[in-house]
């Protein structure tokens, strides 16, 4: 199963079952993710930890 397939269907599940308000929940979990991965081991690191 690809990625792109489970997000249309997380999209589809959202549309279906009219949750919308689960939408922008999965977008900062993803831009937290992304931001702990580009942030690992670089000089970034420090700065990244002290914000939280």
């Amino acid at each position: 199963m690809s990625k792109l397939s489970v997000l249309a269907d997380f999209w589809d599940f959202l549309r279906v079952r009219k949750k919308f308000w689960l939408a922008p929940i999965l977008i900062v979990l993803m831009l937290l993710s992304l931001l702990i991965v580009a942030t690992q081991g670089s000089a970034l690191a420090p700065f990244i930890y002290a914000l939280f």
